[in-house]
């Protein structure tokens, strides 16, 4: 008995020194809100798994046979106490070993462990009072030992958080750039890729997530991916022919291809593409050892690290990669303190490398802004920032992950009731999208292609809404097409209106690569059974009819040629952009004739397709081997309409969209089809036709919209009066868009004062149904600036010594309002032009200069842009066509067999 004693005594004694340690790094993360684990805790805590499994044999052998043997004393009072510290002795080992996560014993819901953890913290205390009573109420205790015990317990206690202390403070981490990328490696120059690469470790506790992951284009973006390698090593040859090395290419890198960027093999010009590091993709680490992103410029802006381990995480033995798994499960607090940074859970992360700008190291030319994805969420309707979208969700959207991070059940480890409902979720982490075309050329056409159509669906949707006579913008309006027709007339002309609208996206249809992504209408008009006229047809290598209205973005080089092969360092300016905000929409207009002989209805079919790349861009990738664009091709939307011939009659149609909003997609298509401010310009007597149908059927939308148009062209009384109407009646517009545009009135009108209190309510969203739904519009960099401008325009009119403190407050408060700007778009042209002007006035030229200097650099470059514009329109008649703000679209009759 007395040996099971002693070893036992002995190992309590270290497990209370061990455990006085944890409990007061516990204890300092608490006070301090910081992460004070490192590997010494890591391995303090190993200890405390060990001596804890060891301490179960002696407490289980000394323990049964001590109760055993006293279990009919007389002493009740100290069997009873026995008896409770035995049992609370269990507590104590039953209670960590559910927080262990062992195979045959791992709970993982938060719940149970909660109440084990603290069970873990509270019954030790418990057991020392049970001993006290239990020996009190027998042989005398020997004092002065427990008394040496305690104070080594605080002395090792106070020692080794000492030293912990002295490691964690002031620490002046080295950090190495990769430009011309953003990109930063924080603690050392390079990042071995065996560090980066461990999905299959990931994997081994976390199931569904790398199941989620290995669906995921990001786990395909770098050499794995054809498309992307095919860019790749075509700019690596055009940047080492143009700088003698490849160092330029950094900044896709830094994206694309971490492991290879941070390892420091990327830089070699005969880069293998088929080795391990080129063929990782962006792993589990590339993104959970992403430490913070240092500003919202994209282009790879973050600080990363080499990502702390546990031991034995590089061991090779399979005992110590147990115990290395075993301390995780135990442990999982140092795991998720290092690896989920509360970044992880903002837009921010993604802006990273979701915005993207070029710059001047990259193409030689200047700073020009490539896709964003970020910017286009951040100030629009979806994320509750933008002052006059169109339309706005009832609740702000706050992140990327709401959509593209679905929740998902799952007993991984990592599982929470995120939703409030009981049931353990992750976030889904194949990042459903729209890229269905990598799959499909990696030979896997299939994989993740059913998520991703599912993820589109209902996404965006068309309505064929209206005919004008004579197949003329200016042609008598029919309107709306359904429920009631019209009936055509044989041998006549007519001109249909086909509206896309954006619905559940938070950015632009489509970022990202607009020009390489594939999206047009397909439009086929049928009498009978016979196809009388078409647009956006494939042909029989599966390219599209050239013809067709493309929703993409035209780009193109210096010399008006096309960017059709990714070649990212020769894009100058764009030809044409028709990409379509969300919560907006595009009007397309086709010309058809109804055949003189026309005798049946005829039915007008619209669809909306989308296919991941061009033939053109295919055609590069897979240079000779290119028999045909067999990528999957997805319908977004569709629409059909069958209309009565005079003399034939159909039935009734019905369209499940509100009045209201058809006609109002209407008007925005045809507001948003005009480009330039100014009466007669574009479509806005189109556009203010419709908006006037809105407002009749009761919506103040409608007279919002008008306002809209009338401030466009420059009738400011009557947008006055528009915006007044807009706040009647059941169905309000928003009171904060009906302010901005009275705030751009009276700013027109020469009244700053009142203008300058209306922008101050909006910067700080002074709207109770705003706030009440998430909005905040200090965010539109717009307001911001507008603001700051009339806060300039009135302390110039402070003249005078004696008005100079009224001046310098105004300039002031006018300075902060552009700062704001910068912080939350620092490439901000406007900020930069009105700051340049105010330092100005105050004197500070060193700092005009510099914001002169910034506006320059963002200020697009007209005169060269004009050049490459003219340049492209003489050499392609299409495309000429497709760059006017109004274009009209044929619809060709097919040759008879």
């Amino acid at each position: 008995m007395r040996p099971w004693l002693i070893a036992l005594l002995l190992l309590f004694a270290l497990l209370s020194v061990n455990a006085v340690y944890l409990a007061a790094i516990t204890l300092r993360e608490w006070q301090s809100g910081e992460s004070l684990q490192d590997g010494f805790y890591l391995s303090m805590f190993l200890a405390h798994l060990g001596l804890g499994l060891v301490v179960i044999v002696p407490f289980t052998r000394f323990g049964v046979a001590h109760l055993r043997r006293a279990w009919k004393r007389a002493n009740k009072d100290a069997v009873r106490a026995g008896l409770g510290l035995f049992i609370s002795g269990w507590v104590v080992v039953l209670s960590g070993l559910v927080l262990t996560r062992f195979g045959f014993l791992e709970v993982n819901d938060p719940d149970i462990r909660t109440v084990a953890y603290w069970l873990h913290v509270v019954a030790p205390l418990l057991v020392v009072w049970l001993f006290v009573l239990h020996r009190l109420a027998g042989p005398s205790l020997q004092w002065r030992k427990g008394v040496r015990w305690g104070v080594l317990t605080v002395a090792v206690t106070l020692s080794a958080g000492g030293i912990q202390h002295v490691l964690h403070a002031g620490t002046n981490h080295p950090v190495t750039r990769f430009e011309p990328g953003l990109a930063k490696v924080i603690g050392g120059e390079r990042i071995p890729a065996e560090h980066l690469i461990g999905d299959d470790a990931c994997a081994q506790c976390h199931a569904d997530i790398a199941a989620h992951s290995k669906l995921s284009v990001h786990r395909f973006s770098s050499f794995n991916n054809p498309a992307y390698r095919f860019s790749i090593e075509d700019t690596r040859k055009v940047m080492l022919k143009r700088d003698g090395s490849v160092q330029a290419t950094r900044l896709c890198a830094a994206c694309h291809d971490l492991v290879p960027l941070f390892s420091g093999a990327f830089d070699d010009p005969n880069f293998d593409g088929d080795s391990a590091s080129a063929q990782a993709g962006i792993t589990c680490l590339g993104c959970h050892a992403i430490q913070r992103v240092d500003s919202p410029l994209g282009n790879g802006d973050y600080s990363i690290v080499d990502p702390p381990r546990y031991p034995f995480a590089h061991s090779e033995s399979p005992v110590l990669k147990a115990i290395n798994r075993q301390l995780i499960k135990a442990k999982p607090a140092f795991h998720k303190a290092t690896l989920l940074k509360p970044v992880h859970k903002t837009a921010e992360f993604c802006s990273a490398c979701h915005k993207v700008h070029l710059p001047q190291a990259f193409n030689h030319y200047k700073w020009l802004r490539g896709q964003d994805h970020y910017d286009s969420f951040l100030f629009s309707g979806v994320s509750g920032h933008r002052i006059d979208s169109f339309y706005y969700p009832p609740k702000a959207v706050e992140n990327c992950a709401a959509c593209h991070m679905p929740v998902v059940p799952s007993d991984d480890p990592a599982a929470r009731d995120i939703t409030g409902t009981g049931v353990l979720s992750i976030h889904k982490h194949s990042f459903a999208a729209a890229n269905t075309g990598v799959a499909a050329l990696r030979g896997e056409p299939t994989l993740g292609l059913d998520e991703r159509s599912a993820f589109l669906k209902d996404a965006v949707r068309l309505d064929l809404f209206a005919l004008r006579r004579d197949g003329r913008l200016d042609g008598a309006l029919i309107a709306p097409l359904r429920p009631t027709l019209p009936s055509l007339e044989p041998g006549k002309r007519y001109l249909l209106d086909t509206v896309i609208r954006t619905l559940k996206l938070g950015h632009h249809l489509t970022q990202g690569t607009a020009d390489s992504n594939e999206l047009w209408l397909e439009i086929t008009v049928r009498m009978g059974d016979r196809v009388i006229a078409r647009s956006g047809a494939l042909n029989g290598s599966k390219e599209v009819d050239p013809d067709a209205y493309f929703l993409n973005a035209w780009l193109l080089d210096r010399d008006g040629n096309r960017i059709d092969r990714r070649n990212a360092q020769d894009i100058f300016v764009a030809l044409y952009d028709h990409q379509i905000p969300p919560g907006a929409a595009s009007v397309v207009h086709y010309q058809f004739d109804v055949p003189a002989h026309a005798a049946q209805p005829i039915t007008i079919d619209a669809a909306l397709q989308y296919r991941k790349f061009t033939s053109a861009f295919l055609k590069h990738v897979q240079g000779t081997s290119f028999l045909g664009n067999d990528l999957p091709v997805i319908t977004l939307a569709r629409d059909r309409i069958t209309l009565p011939v005079q003399g034939i009659v159909v039935t009734d149609q019905q369209r499940d969209i509100p009045l209201w909003q058809r006609w109002n997609d209407y008007g925005i298509g045809l507001l948003r089809n005009t480009r330039d401010e100014g009466a007669n310009k574009g479509e806005l007597r189109q556009a203010a036709q419709a908006f006037t149908q809105v407002e009749a059927l009761g919506f103040g939308a409608g007279a919002l919209n008008l306002a809209r148009v009338h401030f466009r062209e420059g009738a400011l009384q009557q947008a006055s009066d528009d915006l007044i109407r807009a706040g009647r009646g059941d169905h309000p517009a928003p009171a904060w868009t009906r302010a901005w545009f009275s705030a751009r009135i009276d700013r027109q009108l020469g009244n700053l004062e009142r203008a300058t209190e209306t922008l101050a309510a909006i910067a700080e969203t002074r709207f109770n149904e705003a706030r009440e739904r998430g909005f905040d519009f200090g965010v539109d960099t717009r307001v911001r600036n507008l603001l700051g401008r009339s806060l300039f325009d009135l302390a110039r009119r402070e003249r005078g010594e004696a008005r100079k403190a009224q001046r310098e407050d105004l300039l002031d408060r006018a300075e902060a309002q552009f700062l704001a700007a910068l912080k939350i778009d620092p490439e901000d042209l406007s900020a930069h032009y009105n700051l340049a002007k105010l330092y100005a006035q105050r004197g500070d030229e060193a700092r005009a200069d510099a914001h002169r200097a910034l506006h320059a650099r963002y200020k697009p470059d007209d005169q060269a842009v004009e050049r490459a514009v003219s340049l492209a329109r003489g050499k392609d008649p299409i495309a000429n066509r497709t760059a006017e703000a109004i274009a009209i679209y044929p619809l060709h009759t097919p040759a008879l067999p």
